[in-house]
């Protein structure tokens, strides 16, 4: 068995001790775990994350293989508890905190409460929009990042990162609609990996205040 020193070296390779601690220590919520969350939480156990927050209410099915970090085997299971086999294969020390429930408004403050950063992954728009005018309302001090606009075969300089107020962050396009076009692997993956860097960079106070 590899052990979790092993694991954080690995991981935290070319890192500095300030950089490993400021990873360790952070509290990553992924609401939504999708074509762009389950992508953004591979990323984020990758990066060492400490504590990663995990929800979903859906289960895989086979249509969602084209963009999802999940396999045919995975299919019927809860996406919430899938994808944790599947961190665990990465780090199997990882704190993970993963749960089969539907994010509301009521249920924000306790879900997401311990978390620093909330990286919204959400498939519809109202419940996009609820999740970031909720958080940003209730919190003064966390950090959203969203993503919009990730259909099609777009170019993949169109998928950009920016700030949107103090604590609002988001990637995508901002245009393309799933609706109306196809949703491409290779570019929602692109848009989950915008979410997990800037996610990396303002735990490690890279990013603009």
């Amino acid at each position: 068995m590899i052990s979790k020193e092993e694991i954080n070296a690995a991981l935290g390779k070319g890192l500095t001790q300030a950089q490993l601690d400021a990873l360790h220590n952070a509290r990553v919520a992924v609401v939504g775990l999708g074509g762009l969350g389950s992508n953004i939480a591979v990323a984020l156990t990758r990066l060492g994350i400490g504590q990663l927050y995990l929800y979903d209410f859906d289960k895989v099915e086979l249509s969602n293989l084209n963009r999802q970090y999940y396999f045919l085997d995975d299919i019927g299971q809860y996406k919430a508890d899938a994808l944790v086999k599947h961190l665990r294969q990465i780090n199997p020390y990882a704190a993970l905190h993963s749960q089969v429930v539907k994010v509301t408004q009521e249920n924000i403050p306790a879900l997401l409460g311990d978390c620093d950063i909330i990286c919204e992954a959400l498939d519809d728009a109202a419940g996009k929009a609820m999740l970031v005018s909720t958080v940003l309302s209730t919190w003064s001090d966390k950090k959203v990042i969203a993503g919009s606009g990730i259909a099609g075969f777009g170019k993949a300089e169109e998928i950009t990162s920016k700030k949107i107020t103090k604590n609002f962050y988001l990637c995508g396009d901002g245009s393309s609609d799933f609706h109306d076009l196809p949703l491409c692997g290779a570019r929602v993956t692109l848009c989950a990996m915008q979410q997990a860097l800037l996610a990396a960079r303002i735990i490690l106070d890279l990013e603009e205040n």
